[in-house]
């Protein structure tokens, strides 16, 4: 059983695991130590436990999320039109329609993929696997001579009679998650239209995989050593297609069997899960793993596609899933002012930009900013009914053809309105700044937003 410190702990981290002082960030790092345990298995390193968990994680945040979509409804092969704004999962885009589905392929079965043309708005169909690994897009920069139409997403290898029209796709895995994005824009109803054109069949009869019985954990609050009772079926369910993995793999299978084997080596790891694992989390969370901060926001060194560095693909997954390529859309997360201090929707904050670094300059298509609470990563509602502020707000710039954004939980006198973000009073949040089709700066990581600076 589960002493009450340390369930006190992994919700206490689970709550700030992406607010903690820097005095935290460099704090040094334990000595490791390998020890023998009662029934003389080898006792996993601390080193080891905090990294198998972190990698382990990152597929069990996308094991829930699928669990909870098919509990939902989804269906194989079927995809799923959303409203505007109608999606509950960490970090939504508003600023796009959302259809979403499952897809099953196999080697004698792919999955036709029909995509509408659309002008003058962005759009993406993205296909990821069950990591969080983005495996391909679909829009006008992907495939120039053929951005719109049929394609055929095929197991790679498999032997399908396609249509003559099908652009085929191979990809390294049999299911994947799909997620089209078409911007909204000034003409919502025209962007929903142009959205229920897509739509997804199977050319034959795959077998769909029975989907992982893993945690559905509530956000704000983390698995323990149960993690390591379902790692064997997370990793057998879904192959990481990232090379270098094999060596972690074998660490995170070591210790779910000590954990099973060994009733005090099983409450060793869940105490060092708390103690150790969470705690390496959550110092990481700041910068998004291996990432850079300027003016108080912080952008991932990779998105989308991770290479080996699962660290930053875990806290991707739980501070945002199913995030896009950098080549698609850059991300940055903003919690902290001008005086480092996180932010608090009790004060008025101002952001300017000079008038030649507006957001328009390093985007090829729009930009846009959310603010979501610190907790659960869901926006914020207010009374306004306003989510986002983009490049269709009718923003006011000033006299000198700069621009001032504005956060706060009411109107700031001499604030023009369509320029305030509304931000409910009573509680600590975080924005995100995306630039779709980002441009140099953007692009090559040399830009960051404008800092935050806090007026009372």
């Amino acid at each position: 059983m589960k002493s009450t410190l340390q369930v006190q702990v992994r919700n206490t981290i689970g709550v700030a695991i992406l607010a903690l002082p820097l005095s935290l960030w460099a704090s040094s790092t334990p000595p490791e130590m390998v020890t023998t345990s009662s029934s003389n298995a080898i006792s996993p390193s601390e080193q080891d436990v905090s990294d198998s968990y972190i990698y382990l994680l990152g597929r069990l945040l996308v094991t829930r999320q699928q669990q909870l979509d098919f509990k939902e409804g989804f269906v194989w092969n079927h995809i799923v039109h959303r409203k505007p704004g109608g999606v509950d999962w960490p970090n939504p885009n508003l600023d796009v329609a959302y259809s979403e589905a499952w897809v099953a392929t196999d080697e004698g079965s792919c999955t036709l993929v029909n995509v509408p043309k659309v002008v003058g708005r962005y759009y993406s169909v993205q296909f990821l696997n069950g990591w969080g690994e983005t495996l391909a897009n679909i829009n006008e920069r992907t495939f120039p001579d053929h951005p719109s139409g049929t394609f055929a997403v095929c197991l790679k290898g498999a032997n399908v009679a396609l249509p003559t029209d099908a652009k085929r796709i191979d990809l390294p895995v049999k299911y994947t998650r799909v997620l089209a994005r078409i911007e909204l824009g000034k003409n919502w109803d025209e962007a929903v239209a142009l959205q229920h054109q897509i739509d997804l069949k199977a050319t034959g009869t795959p077998a769909p995989p029975e989907i992982p019985r893993t945690p559905i954990f509530e956000y704000g609050t983390w698995p323990g050593v149960e993690a390591f009772d379902v790692a064997e079926l997370a990793l057998d369910s879904e192959a990481d297609i990232n090379p270098g993995m094999a060596p972690l793999q074998a660490k995170v299978r070591a210790i779910a069997k000590v954990v099973k084997a060994d009733p005090a080596e099983r409450a060793r790891v869940d105490r060092l899960i708390s103690e150790r694992a969470l705690v390496d989390f959550a110092k990481a969370g700041p910068l998004i793993g291996h990432g850079s901060m300027r003016n108080g926001w912080a952008v991932p060194s990779t998105a989308g596609t991770y290479g080996n560095d699962y660290l930053t693909r875990t806290l991707v997954n739980y501070g945002g899933i199913w995030a896009n390529s950098k080549d698609e859309v850059t991300y940055y997360r903003c919690n902290l002012d001008n005086t480092l201090t996180p932010l608090d929707s009790s004060h008025v904050y101002t952001q300017t930009f000079p008038k030649d670094q507006l957001p328009a300059r390093f985007v090829n298509y729009f930009w846009s900013v959310i603010a979501v609470d610190s907790k659960r990563f869901r926006v914020l509602p207010n009374p306004t009914n306003r989510f986002l502020l983009n490049n269709q707000s009718n923003l006011v710039y000033n006299n000198d053809g700069s621009l001032t954004l504005y956060y706060a939980a009411e109107k700031p006198e001499g604030a023009p309105d369509s320029n305030w973000l509304p931000t409910p009073k009573g509680q600590n949040y975080r924005l995100t700044f995306r630039y779709y089709g980002p441009k140099a700066g953007v692009r090559d990581g040399s830009y960051f937003p404008p800092q935050l600076v806090k007026q009372n």
